[in-house]
């Protein structure tokens, strides 16, 4: 099913309901016709990304990221009603050929006085961590994270509907997803990864991962919830708190079949996260339990039951100058059912997996340029991944990024490590109108 046949019928719908979400619609909700114009704005860009190394199994492809981009944005309202729509249209120089990206198509519009309705094309997120996603299980594009475009493009879009209910002392957030939506994975094009089963570095064509996706059901599809809202705790009166649940399936295809197909095996989750105000800075904190549906441990082919704890804290440390510290740690529940039943191997992952980040970011000449850097480190894997840029706005219309994303570790079958001949250079020259 086209992304074309899976959004139309939100916006037939979406069309529809207005008309029944408020008692005085009618002619004079339109408005005047100068209010209800059409105004269209966006960017272009021109973006490149070379490898620091070469990548043995990608040796004639230097390129991690070639393309001239346009978007096209515009937001309206017909009554009381919402419609933003966001599509972006590329020349790919690494993929090749012309691509196009709906980024959003959606209507967003109220029910009653504390329920609003959201459909259609949209990026969804929630959660406390800065690039530590706990409960935020919605598609990720760790492609386009990973070769230097934009950071917007780490949140990738899927058709949903989002109902917002807001109480006195808490709101609540329901999100169905018809059909599933995946990371955009590394598969073995643009970056090649490591193997278990063949103990090596693969890309494509014979490493290309196509995996087998969940049927396009009604009992395939995610659900994710959030009720949250400020209490007074630990003497902070603004103390924010949300407790999460989804049902769906592990946005990764991480799990083999018996006939050796990759594919997308159920995952249920709980969490909770809280932030508040801690001497001059905020805390946050998130833990999330994952639970497997399909395997109690003992199976090496399927993912195995997960605690997820995140503890964040963000400070700023002179003017201008701000920095973020978090503490990340995964156990493997069922670690002793895996190790009994995976023939001892060498990829086995650690019972308890750690990983520190830290941001500092800068900000000078009046805030046009902006200096970051982000850092991966986990002890436990011993690798790293580091994410430098600097960005400049020459005035409101032209900016020029550079940066880079290097990997390393010590061993090529973690997370990290296996990116080595990942690592790369890129600039970004955006025009916005």
């Amino acid at each position: 099913m086209s992304l074309f046949t899976r959004t139309l019928p939100w916006f037939l719908i979406a069309l529809a309901l207005p008309s029944y979400a408020s008692d005085d619609w009618g002619d004079d909700a339109w408005g005047d016709e100068d209010e209800q114009e059409i105004q269209l704005h966006g960017f272009v860009e021109l973006g490149a990304g070379w490898r620091t190394s070469d990548d043995r199994v990608l040796a004639d492809d230097d390129m991690t990221l070639g393309e001239l981009r346009g978007r096209i944005e515009s937001e309206t309202y017909l009554g009381d009603t919402r419609y933003s729509g966001k599509f972006d249209l590329y020349a790919d120089g690494v993929d090749g050929g012309l691509q196009m990206n709906l980024r959003e198509a959606l209507a967003d519009f109220s029910l009653t006085d504390n329920l609003d309705l959201r459909l259609g094309h949209q990026v969804l997120t929630w959660g406390t961590g800065d690039l530590v996603f706990l409960n935020d299980l919605f598609a990720k594009d760790w492609q386009s994270f990973f070769s230097g475009r934009d950071d917007e493009y780490l949140k990738a879009p899927s058709t949903s509907l989002k109902l917002a209910w807001y109480g006195e002392q808490a709101n609540l957030d329901l999100v169905w997803t018809p059909v599933f939506a995946n990371d955009s994975y590394i598969e073995g094009e643009r970056f090649s990864y490591f193997s278990p089963m063949s103990g090596s570095q693969v890309a494509a064509p014979a490493g290309k991962v196509t995996p087998d996706h969940p049927d396009e059901t009604f009992e395939n599809g995610e659900f994710a919830l959030r009720l949250h809202g400020t209490a007074q705790l630990f003497g902070q009166s603004s103390t924010e708190w949300a407790v999460y649940g989804y049902r769906g399936f592990w946005k990764q295809p991480n799990a083999v079949s018996v006939q050796g197909r990759a594919y997308f095996s159920r995952l249920n989750s709980l969490g909770a996260s809280l932030r508040t105000n801690i001497a001059s800075g905020i805390g946050h904190s998130e833990i999330a339990w994952y639970n497997g549906a399909d395997d109690a441990g003992s199976d090496p082919l399927l993912p195995n039951n997960q605690l997820r704890f995140l503890l964040g804290y963000e400070q700023e440390l002179l003017p201008k100058l701000t920095m973020g510290l978090q503490y990340y740690s995964e156990r493997t529940l069922d670690y002793q059912a895996l190790a009994a039943n995976d023939g001892n191997s060498l990829y086995r992952p650690d019972e308890n997996r750690e990983l520190w980040t830290m941001r500092l970011t800068y900000s000078a000449m009046q805030d046009n340029l902006i200096l970051s850097w982000f850092s991966f480190y986990s002890p436990t894997d011993q690798d790293y991944y580091h994410r430098p840029s600097a960005k400049y706005r020459f005035n409101d219309e032209l900016s020029l990024t550079v940066g880079g994303n290097i990997f390393g570790g010590e061993q090529a079958h973690t997370f990290f490590g296996q990116f080595e001949d990942a690592s790369n250079l890129y600039a970004r020259l955006r025009w916005s109108y």
